[in-house]
């Protein structure tokens, strides 16, 4: 008589081919994400600032997670509020504001890790000040830019909101770019021990698509100079791809594929903010001093 129990073998996982991920979820997830960001900036760019605070939030969560892996244990709730702060902050009255708040928030978590003992202190105390520099900082470099158009209304014309969409063009290029590239002609990996499917052809892909997106986008959305977009595409390439493979080195060492799946296609949070953390910083200071106040 033939068996009828169910079989309880693990189903094969999906390959996905050279590009590593799910192309349909991945181009869904990033549909959603975009029209929520564009929505946002078109009618009240206020908002905006409401998607950064909870991707800070996620993705503090996500770290905090990770690296449990090595049994740091990051104090989650004073990074969130610090986090969430430095970006208000940020927006409403600038950098200044954003380094006193970024020093006042890592002395409050130091503070807060007196309660937990000397056990794990400095570890975790260390732990925790890279991941407010890492996200939160970082991320709040995305309110100093919005910000360059003043703190209310919103609407494509807002010199704040073209600064975002330039941010999001040229990193959106340097992705596609080397997708494209990597998966037609990628044969020389560029860092095979950090990130095996990164090639040499991917980057010139980037390159290529970053320094085309930035010159059009700094010549025809920001009336600027043709030359700042030349910069801001090869500022924005280097600058995504180190950020990509930062974010695989601390992968690697806490032995973990995704920060978490939160994102269909794409992983975690952490998995697609690598590129954007990275460049943001570099990005509003060229516009800043390049464009804005010329």
């Amino acid at each position: 008589m033939t068996s009828t129990t169910p079989s309880t073998d693990p189903a094969p996982k999906k390959d996905h081919g050279r590009a590593g991920r799910d192309l349909k979820a991945a181009v869904t997830s990033a549909v959603v994400l975009l029209s929520a960001i564009a929505a946002s900036l078109a009618f009240w760019k206020t908002a905006f600032m409401v998607i950064v605070a909870i991707a800070v939030a996620v993705a503090v969560w996500e770290l905090r997670k990770g690296l449990l892996a090595k049994d740091i244990d990051l104090p989650e709730q004073p990074l969130i509020i610090g986090g969430v702060t430095m970006v208000v902050v940020a927006y409403f009255w600038g950098s200044a504001a954003l380094v006193t708040a970024t020093a006042v928030s890592a002395l409050a978590i130091m503070l807060w890790l007196l309660r937990r003992g000397i056990d794990g202190y400095v570890q975790n105390a260390t732990a925790a000040v890279f991941a407010l520099i890492y996200v939160p900082f970082l991320g709040s470099f995305v309110a100093l830019m919005l910000a360059e158009g003043g703190h209310t209304g919103g609407g494509f014309d807002d010199v704040g909101v073209k600064g975002i969409l330039t941010f999001i063009g040229v990193t959106i290029a340097s992705d596609t770019g080397g997708y494209i590239a990597g998966v037609l002609f990628g044969k020389h990996p560029m860092a095979p021990v950090i990130s095996p499917k990164k090639s040499w052809e991917g980057f010139a892909g980037s390159a290529i698509a970053t320094v085309a997106a930035g010159t059009a986008l700094v010549v025809y959305l920001l009336e600027g100079d043709w030359w700042v977009g030349v910069c801001l595409g090869l500022i924005a390439v280097v600058m995504a791809t180190l950020g990509d493979l930062c974010e695989s080195v601390i992968k690697r060492d806490l032995g973990i594929k995704d920060m978490s799946q939160v994102i269909p296609g794409h992983g975690g949070l952490m998995d697609r903010l690598d590129s954007l953390l990275a460049t943001i910083a570099p990005i509003w200071l060229l516009l800043h001093y390049g464009v804005f106040t010329r």
